[in-house]
């Protein structure tokens, strides 16, 4: 392995980045909940697009090394580690032992992945596009766990299929997670239902026919964002009656 792949390098290359006023916004902008996992980064204050540039410049970098970036207390040190991972899923020169490893790397160190950004910058590459062509029974376990970003994940995956035009699993998962407690999977819900939404229409409207009185608020409103003025206050109205 070269040394310029090597997560030190990385971290050493990240820090040369730092900025005292992109350090002020994290601390604005991210609010961990003292109950959940992400609780207690640290924060280096590295513009996300710079991490994500110099994740690009790493693409190559082994799973073992980017395993240690996931170990890393610092926050924008993991985005790096999941961005090298999204690219390398990405890439179609990746080898599909490759895209395993990656899967399971995601998987097994999941705990490493604990915040809403670590899991949108790559569980729809990296799990969705993993499980593509594969059983997908994965995310329904992942839908049903105690872990929010678990259960964040397997919504967020079902991106890549929506790409793809498959909009089943997204629905079906939606209906697993419509009771959650957690804002952030309402939010993430909403935001896929809304995507998939722009592949069928009329598949989003019936799943609103049946469930808008009983979503989450927020994951309504990112759902119908879409929608034209009538049917927005179609399925509010239908969620302050119920």
């Amino acid at each position: 392995m070269s040394a310029d792949v090597s997560a030190q390098r990385f971290i050493d290359r990240l820090t040369a980045h730092r900025s005292p006023v992109e350090l002020k916004k994290y601390h604005r902008y991210f609010k961990f909940d003292e109950d959940r996992p992400g609780d207690g980064d640290q924060f280096m204050g590295v513009r996300m697009g710079q991490v994500f540039a110099l994740a690009k410049e790493f693409i190559e970098m082994p799973l073992v090394e980017i395993e240690k970036l996931l170990e890393s207390p610092v926050h924008e040190v993991r985005v790096g580690a999941v961005s090298i991972m999204d690219w390398q899923a990405r890439n179609k020169q990746t080898s599909e032992t490759r895209r395993t490893d990656l899967f399971d790397l995601y998987l097994g160190r999941h705990d490493r992945i604990n915040n809403w950004d670590l899991v949108d910058r790559s569980a729809p590459w990296v799990v969705g596009g993993y499980l593509f062509d594969k059983s997908r029974a994965v995310l329904y376990k992942l839908a049903r766990s105690r872990n929010i970003w678990e259960r964040r994940t397997a919504i967020v995956s079902t991106g890549y299929f929506i790409k793809k035009g498959e909009i089943a699993d997204t629905f079906k998962l939606a209906e697993i997670l419509i009771d959650d407690d957690q804002d952030l999977i309402h939010k993430a819900t909403g935001w896929m239902l809304r995507a998939a939404g722009g592949v069928d229409r009329q598949q989003l409207l019936d799943f609103l026919d049946k469930h808008a009185a009983a979503m989450p608020r927020t994951a309504l409103r990112y759902a119908i964002e879409h929608l034209d003025q009538k049917q927005r206050s179609r399925y509010l109205s239908m969620k302050r009656a119920g």
